[in-house]
Formats: structure tokens, C-alpha cells, sequence
């Protein structure tokens, strides 16, 4: 069978050896390498092939988003899972994290268990995905230059939630039917938060546009909606849904 190859960077060297005696104590995963700083974390992934990459945020002489940005730069380490190990007060740092190529989120503390879950749940997803990484490319820095474009901060929690759903939305648009069922719960658990934070930290940022003036006259040249229709705050979904239509036309046009 071959393992799954994970590499740990978090200065918590306690929490390591937690995580390290439980994943190689799996059947299917070993534990390759730790690093307890940025700068060794990035000269391990040099050295090592490594599928999934456990990074903390805050650590000595370079952080996560550092080592992210590394990563970033670097073809050869970009085919790296990278899972953020993250406390709550870090929500904006999450951020920019995930604009960094960070694609999951555990939030400390968290059961060694459901850090298994993920891993494997992460190497399931990866069959036929080298097929649409371009495509996935290409439609993510669309919805980040359109959800830019409106004027939500990127600091926002509700920033990265809502690029998450209008990402969902276009692969499945049934979903909209689905909001605090499906979408909400599936956002949710990809950043390891509740559906609940999720709904409220969406409207938090329709609310920050919809209070400028400006932003709406903005938003109206964007959907192509007049100012009157625009007056009333739209709801999460039917905010979901216009960014997405919009989205979809601007695809198509692309074509």
C-alpha cells in the first residue's frame, strides 16, 4: 500500500508529537518530516516529496502565510495539499491564507482523529483533479477579482465564505435551493466553523457594500441592475445568485 507522505510545521512541538504518533500509527500515511519554523518547514518540502502539508499560521522566523507564499512561488512543491492548523482570532489571517492557496482549515484544538479524516478525505478528492486544476485556475480568480471588484474587505470572514459559495454555486446551482442545508454546512466544514458563523459572516460583508453608497452605484455597473432595484439589501442567496449569473455570462463571453 502506498502511504500517504505528510510533513508537520508548528513550533507547539508538544502538539507534533501528538499528531505525528497518531497519523504514523495509520495504516496508509507516514509521517515524513517536522519542522518547528517557516524558514526549516520551507527547506523541508524542498527535500522531501510530500502530499499533504499540516502548517500553522504563527510560528518563529517565517509563518504559514510565508511558507504558503513559498509554495506559491515553487512548481515543484505546488501539487502540496496544504491543511491550516489555526486558532479562533485568526479568522482574518484565514483570509489570507486561503488567497495563498491554503485549500482546509482545522481550528485548534481539534481531535487527532478528524485531522485523519481530512487527510484521507483530501487524497480521495484528488482523482481526475490534475485534469481541471487550469479550469479551477482560471474560475477562481475570477470570483476573487469580481468579489474584489464589489468592494467587500478582504479582511472579512464573510469575504472568503462567500467565494466559497459562489464557487459551489457554479459547479452545482441547484445548491441555491439548498442554502442552510447544503451550502452553509459544506462551507462550514471545509473551514472548520459553523453554518450559523457562516450565514452571519456573509450578510456582515452585503452589509459593509450595501452602506456605501457608492459601492451600490459601483455594484450596479457590475450586474447590470439599475440603482432603483438595488435600494433594498439583497438577501445571502439572491447575493450568491448575482454574483454567480454574472460569473457564468463572463465565462461564456471568455469562451
Amino acid at each position: 500500500m502506498k502511504k500517504i507522505k505528510i510533513a508537520i510545521a508548528d513550533d507547539n512541538r508538544e502538539l507534533v508529537g501528538l499528531m505525528e504518533d497518531y497519523l504514523n500509527a495509520q495504516a496508509n500515511m507516514e509521517v515524513v518530516k517536522v519542522a518547528y519554523n517557516g524558514k526549516t518547514c520551507i527547506e523541508m518540502l524542498r527535500n522531501h516529496t510530500i502530499d499533504i502539508l499540516l502548517l500553522d499560521i504563527i510560528m518563529p522566523y517565517l509563518d504559514g502565510i510565508a511558507v504558503l507564499d513559498a509554495i506559491k512561488e515553487n512548481e515543484d512543491l505546488q501539487g502540496i495539499d496544504v491543511i491550516m492548523l489555526s486558532a479562533f482570532g485568526q479568522e482574518s489571517i484565514m483570509s489570507q491564507a486561503a488567497e495563498y492557496g491554503a485549500s482546509y482549515f482545522i481550528m485548534k484544538p481539534f481531535e487527532v482523529e478528524r485531522l485523519a479524516v481530512q487527510i484521507n478525505h483530501i487524497m480521495n478528492a484528488r482523482t481526475g483533479r490534475s485534469k481541471q486544476t487550469e479550469d479551477k485556475r482560471t474560475k477562481d480568480d475570477l470570483i476573487t477579482n469580481m468579489v474584489k471588484d464589489i468592494g467587500i474587505p478582504p479582511h472579512l470572514k464573510g469575504y472568503l465564505y462567500l467565494k466559497e459559495a459562489v464557487s459551489l454555486v457554479l459547479e452545482q446551482p441547484e445548491i441555491l435551493n439548498k442554502v442552510t442545508k447544503v451550502l452553509y454546512p459544506g462551507i462550514a466544514t471545509k473551514f472548520d466553523t459553523t453554518s450559523s458563523r457562516v450565514e452571519r459572516s456573509i450578510r456582515h460583508a452585503i452589509e459593509q457594500v450595501w452602506n456605501r453608497h457608492e459601492t451600490v452605484d459601483h455594484i450596479s455597473k457590475i450586474f447590470g441592475y439599475s440603482v432603483a432595484h438595488l435600494e433594498s439589501k439583497p438577501t445571502n442567496s439572491e447575493f450568491i445568485a448575482m454574483v454567480a449569473d454574472s460569473l457564468q455570462l463572463k465565462m461564456r463571453d471568455d469562451l
